[in-house]
């Protein structure tokens, strides 16, 4: 049997993790999904690979993990969302003082950030190089519901933007990239305008040179 090429057996293999937020192709209408995007944007020398499932939440991640490729060389996390939306009863929650509405949102965000911890020592045991995403704040139709979701969300985020912290970690701030309605196929979706920003911050994030930079770096649209 011939060896294997050297140059083919070190191509680099991009992993995308997480939920529908990489997994958009049912929301796109047709036009290019986010992997398709990161695919067209990675250098030829690179390939890259979907396991991100729409509809995931943290505690699905290491079965995303037992289907990774033996060749990947890079993982890039979305999660969170789906476990935010599970949690939205808390904004309908009754409070008698604001103190107590924080408390309730608090006690999701705790919840949250276990089962995401989890779901970061997951990836982080392959040894391998790990992006992660904030999540984003939508694009709902009813303002006052956004502005809710939107403080409620920081909650999550804080806990998302500490555990990367605390691990050194590179994350890209959603935020900040999918920012404008036309970036949203619906309130939680990603469009493919939206899935071309992502996809742009990936592949910018993952091939950039080394530059000698230590610790963790939270990136937004231009970095």
């Amino acid at each position: 049997m011939l060896a294997m090429p050297r140059a083919f057996a070190a191509m680099p293999h991009l992993i995308l993790l997480g939920d529908s937020i990489f997994d958009n192709g049912s929301y796109t209408g047709g036009k290019p999904d986010v992997i398709a995007q990161v695919r067209e944007r990675l250098p030829g020398s690179w390939k890259a690979s979907l396991l991100a499932v729409d509809g995931a939440t943290t505690r699905g991640i290491p079965s995303q993990l037992a289907r990774l490729p033996a060749d990947a060389s890079h993982l890039v996390l979305s999660i969170g969302g789906n476990d935010a939306l599970g949690s939205q009863q808390v904004l309908r929650a009754p409070a008698k003082t604001v103190a107590e509405a924080m408390i309730l949102l608090g006690d999701a965000a705790g919840e949250f950030e276990a089962n995401y911890r989890k779901a970061i020592g997951a990836c982080l045991a392959r040894g391998l190089p790990l992006v992660t995403c904030t999540i984003y704040n939508g694009n709902f139709p009813d303002r006052q519901y956004q502005r809710q979701t939107a403080a409620a969300l920081a909650a999550f985020n804080d806990a998302i933007i500490r555990v990367g912290v605390e691990h050194g970690l590179t994350m890209l701030d959603l935020r900040q990239i999918c920012s404008r309605p036309e970036d949203y196929a619906n309130p939680i979706e990603p469009s493919s305008i939206g899935g071309a920003k992502i996809a742009q911050a990936i592949v910018r994030t993952v091939t950039e040179p080394a530059d000698g930079r230590r610790g963790a770096r939270l990136l937004g649209a231009a970095h």
